[in-house]
């Protein structure tokens, strides 16, 4: 297979392209060889991040638009000829919101349509654009997910469980796809360190998630990239349908190790 992993001669959507993990996938991949649409509501930021890479566009993506998602596949085409790799990255994600996404019970109905708006049919609009170009090139999507659309969390219900049907919505593509020479994969990523993240959450609660970690400490966004870089890539060509947790090891053990690990070193009674 040779150097399967690089991406020499791709084309690649990043949408969210603007973000810590977005602008960090859109750079590895462009070090490995494609070359990139930057797409993002943030249409300057993705301006910005495009203008570091070598052959890449920005695109200025709402992903509660369908002519919006549908523009920017066309777009990627008519400048690039071509359509190898999506990656939907992009979810709703601000600070707001995350403080008003609670438990059900508290659930407001308007929060709860607006991101499965943005994170569900969002997502399914650019997979069933793409899905032609893809055919034609044997390419592949890379969805993001999360961790917690595998575990039962006190609040994040609307992401979390956006995030499971995004999930199911890889393997279905993957299913009836995969004879058409189209992969689909997610990467589940656990708390990424971004700036956003450092900014937003509480310094103690940050400490507990990373005291649940396999790891000395949180991911950062580099670390999903190389997991989105991976699956994109031919070295992948035999994986599809399929979540690839990268959380440091959060989802992979019993409840409490932070405990038990004070526990056996002695530190409580």
């Amino acid at each position: 297979m040779g150097n399967s992993i690089n991406m020499n001669g791709k084309v690649a959507i990043v949408t969210g392209g603007a973000g810590a993990i977005g602008s960090a996938t859109a750079r590895l991949m462009a070090a490995r060889g494609a070359r990139l649409v930057v797409a993002d509501i943030a249409y300057e930021a993705a301006q910005a991040v495009a203008a570091e890479l070598d052959e890449a566009i920005a695109v200025e993506l709402d992903l509660e638009q369908e002519g919006s998602i549908e523009a920017m596949v066309a777009q990627a085409v008519d400048h690039f000829g071509r359509l190898d790799v999506l990656h939907n990255n992009a979810a709703l994600l601000d600070a707001e919101v995350a403080r008003a996404d609670g438990n059900i019970e508290e659930m407001g109905t308007a929060l709860w349509d607006r991101t499965y708006a943005i994170n569900v049919r969002g997502t399914m609009i650019a997979c069933r654009a793409v899905l032609p170009h893809l055919r034609k090139s044997r390419g592949n999507i890379v969805n993001t997910v999360s961790n917690l659309a595998l575990q039962g969390h006190i609040i994040q219900a609307a992401y979390s469980s956006s995030k499971a049907a995004i999930i199911q919505m890889t393997r279905a593509i993957a299913a009836s796809h995969g004879l058409d020479g189209v992969r689909c994969n997610a990467v589940a990523p656990g708390m990424t360190m971004t700036p956003g993240l450092r900014e937003a959450f509480p310094p103690p609660l940050l400490k507990a998630v990373e005291s649940e970690t396999l790891r000395e400490h949180l991911g950062v966004p580099e670390d999903i990239a190389e997991a989105v870089a991976f699956l994109a890539s031919d070295a992948a060509r035999n994986i599809t349908g399929q979540v690839l947790v990268a959380d440091g090891g959060c989802a992979s053990h019993v409840p409490g190790i932070a405990q038990f690990r004070s526990f056996f070193s002695g530190d409580i009674s």
